[in-house]
This record gives structure tokens, sequence and C-alpha cells, in this order.
């Protein structure tokens, strides 16, 4: 496992994950590593982008069908 060192952080900032840390009964440490983690699991969104393009939409609607949708729906 990897140890990182943070430099700079904001009083206010620490004294808030402290906080959050003391409310879940972990160290600093385990809660920022576990939040690290939840951030790290998350797909950018260049990597959400490439899915979309990624898509067969060869069986979805139509762009006529999605603009009668549209309008049928403002009427």
């Amino acid at each position: 496992m990897t140890t990182l060192y943070i430099r700079e952080v904001p009083e206010a900032v620490a004294a808030t994950l402290k906080e959050r840390a003391a409310a879940q009964g972990k160290s600093l440490s385990a809660y920022v590593g576990a939040e690290l983690a939840r951030i790290a699991e998350r797909p950018t969104n260049e990597e959400i982008a490439a899915r979309l393009r990624a898509r067969d939409r060869s069986s979805g609607p139509t762009v006529e069908e999605i603009v009668s949708a549209v309008e049928a729906g403002r009427r």
C-alpha cells in the first residue's frame, strides 16, 4: 500500500475531515483513504463520454420520433 503525504491543507478542511472521521469512528487516515478510494472508483467525464460514444444506438428512436414526442408533450 502506498503512503501519501498531502501538504498545504487548509485548517478548516482538515478540521472538517477530522470531525467526519470521528463521527464514523475512523481515524483521519482511514477516513481520507476511504474517500480517496471512492473518488478513484468513479469514472471521469472523459470515460463516461467514451462509453456513450461506443454504445450501439441502432435500435433507439429516430430523430423524428424524438421530435414528435417532445412536440406531443408540449400540447
